[in-house]
């Protein structure tokens, strides 16, 4: 067992130190190929790359605001890895991790946030939800979608289904998360709530939002709750897999808390160093995800400088790709705002679409 942060914090699931060697824990292991391990680390550095050139596409006004992964790869990467193919995933907006190991095309969160469409994947053939914008709002979602499994007989079997639904630490004080607990709870539903705490709701740090490790909320509401090392995929694997498997066996719901740090911003439209030190930064760089899961593989012999030269090769390529398609998405025709309102339409929405377009040609031929 180790230690959470910089200060006492209680004890969570960790395989993986900082310094890149093995933990042992008696409840949790992972067996991988070399081929898994080194695509562990692939997924990191990738994700990590794309979510900088996000970064980078917003500050140079081709994105209207981006919200950052950065210091939380593991934490997504293991927790995506580790669901089933049938398993549906419900996210923030932050979960761009979570949606590459889903094998969503990395341009699709970025057209939402460049404002040319809604999201535009399909939710149920990658087994993985739009994102939620409304803090909470999907934890609900989440769990009415685990009883309708429950509902349909999907449950009870290795081939049965499971849900996962993410949160941050802030959201856990939304009444959304709180009657999700209750009822997945009376429910018994297979959904397993995955909460990475990064530590700030925004700019409120957690001891704003909690008297107690965020974990042990579980038990008030009558289902079990884990902390792991955020930071560590392999422990964050190991902790998902378990709960997930649980659930789809009719075992009911979980929490599990990610004790990890969110390195940059909360979005590009906010200033961390109003509210933090540095000093606690340099901190959790030291527990950088990705150094130890590179640490682990030179220690061990899985991999060489030309593997990593190839995956720092490899995402930088992903990168450029991703930034020359979002600078050639077309603007949409403002008329499509009405195509996906309702399936069959409305005479109101008709009406409003009207009378748009009326205002729209009110502007042709003029010189503004």
């Amino acid at each position: 067992m180790a230690k959470g942060g910089p200060g006492p914090d209680p004890d969570f699931v960790q395989l993986l130190s900082p310094d890149g060697e093995r933990v042992e824990h008696p409840e949790y292991s992972v067996e991988f190929t070399p081929d898994e391990y080194r695509g562990l680390y692939r997924d990191l550095v990738t994700v990590r790359k794309l979510d900088a050139e996000a970064t980078a596409l917003q500050r140079q006004g081709e994105l209207g605001i981006w919200a950052s992964l950065l210091g939380q790869e593991a934490a997504q990467v293991g927790s995506g890895r580790a669901l089933r193919p049938q398993d549906m995933a419900f996210p923030t907006y932050r979960e761009h991790g979570v949606l590459y190991t889903r094998g969503i095309d990395p341009i699709m969160p970025l057209g939402l946030f460049r404002g040319v469409d809604q999201g535009g994947w399909d939710s149920q053939a990658h087994k993985f939800h739009m994102y939620t914008i409304v803090i909470g709002a999907q934890t609900l979602h989440a769990t009415g979608y685990a009883m309708g499994i429950t509902m349909d007989g999907k449950v009870g079997t290795d081939e049965g289904e499971a849900v996962i639904a993410y949160f941050g630490d802030g959201a856990s004080s939304q009444g959304d998360v709180n009657e999700a607990f209750v009822y997945s709870s009376v429910f018994n539903a297979p959904v397993v709530f995955f909460c990475q705490n990064n530590q700030y709701a925004i700019s409120e740090p957690l001891e704003r939002q909690t008297r107690v490790p965020l974990y042990q909320r579980a038990n008030g509401f009558g289902f079990p709750g884990v902390r792991v090392d955020g930071n560590d995929v392999l422990a964050t694997y190991a902790v998902t897999r378990k709960a997930v498997d649980d659930a789809r066996h009719g075992q009911g719901p979980s929490l599990i808390e990610a004790y990890t740090y969110r390195m940059g911003a909360h979005t590009t439209n906010d200033d961390p160093t109003r509210y933090r030190i540095a000093s606690e930064v340099e901190a959790w760089q030291a527990k950088d995800p990705i150094k130890r899961m590179r640490l682990l593989l030179s220690n061990e012999g899985l991999a060489d400088d030309a593997f990593f030269a190839d995956c720092d090769d490899s995402a930088a390529t992903q990168a450029l790709e991703l930034r020359e398609r979002v600078l050639a998405m077309p603007d949409p025709d403002p008329l499509t705002l009405f195509d996906h309102v309702y399936p069959e339409g409305s005479p109101e929405l008709d009406e409003q679409q009207e009378q748009f377009a009326a205002y729209l040609a009110s502007f042709e031929g003029s010189h503004r």
